[in-house]
C-alpha cells in the first residue's frame, strides 16, 4: 500500500478535542465530523484538504479523550496517513481499528514542512519527502495490521475473514 499527498503540519500534543471539538460529538455522521475536523486549530483545514493528503505532527498526537470520532473525522476528510513523532496509545489503536494508517517517525517530522509532498510505502515503512529529496524510515506495519487497514478497518476485516 502507498499514499502520496501534500503535508499539513502541526505541533506537539494535538488532542482529540482539537481534532474534533466536543460540540460536534452529537453526530456520528462521518461527513459531518470531517467538515469540522481540526477547525479550532486550522479553521480552513476541511476546505483545503484533498484526498490523499497527509498530516505530520509532533509528539503525543491524539492525546486526550478516547473518542473514536477523532480518527474517523481525519480519515473521512480524505487524509491518507498521519505521521507523528509519537501517538497517544488509544488514538493509535482507534486509528488502526477504523483503517487510518499512522506512522511514528520523529525524523520525518523534523525533516518535513507544511506543503511538502510525501510518498509513503506502508509495506516498507518508508516516507519519501519528494519536495526535499529525503527518505525516512518508520516501522512498517505487521501483516495483520496491514490487512485491517486494507479492509478499511477492523469490523470490515472481521467480516471478510468470517
Amino acid at each position: 500500500m502507498k499514499a502520496k499527498g501534500r503535508v499539513f503540519k502541526y505541533q506537539d500534543n494535538v488532542d482529540t478535542d482539537v481534532i474534533i471539538p466536543a460540540r460536534y460529538l452529537n453526530t456520528s455522521d462521518p461527513q459531518e465530523l470531517a467538515a469540522h475536523c481540526l477547525e479550532d486549530l486550522d479553521p480552513e483545514f476541511s476546505q483545503k484538504v484533498q484526498p490523499g493528503d497527509i498530516i505530520v505532527a509532533g509528539k503525543n498526537f491524539g492525546c486526550g479523550s478516547s473518542r473514536e470520532h477523532a480518527p474517523l473525522a481525519i480519515k473521512t476528510a480524505g487524509v491518507a496517513c498521519v505521521v507523528a513523532a509519537t501517538f497517544a496509545r488509544i488514538f493509535y489503536r482507534n486509528a488502526i481499528n477504523i483503517g487510518l494508517p499512522i506512522l511514528e517517525c520523529p525524523e520525518a517530522v523534523d525533516g518535513t514542512d507544511a506543503g511538502d509532498e510525501l510518498e509513503i510505502d506502508f509495506d516498507r515503512g518508508t516516507i519519501n519527502n519528494l519536495t526535499k529529496g529525503r527518505v525516512f524510515q518508520a516501522q512498517s506495519f505487521p501483516e495483520f495490521m496491514q490487512k485491517i487497514i486494507a479492509a478499511e478497518g477492523l469490523i470490515n476485516y472481521i467480516r471478510n475473514e468470517c
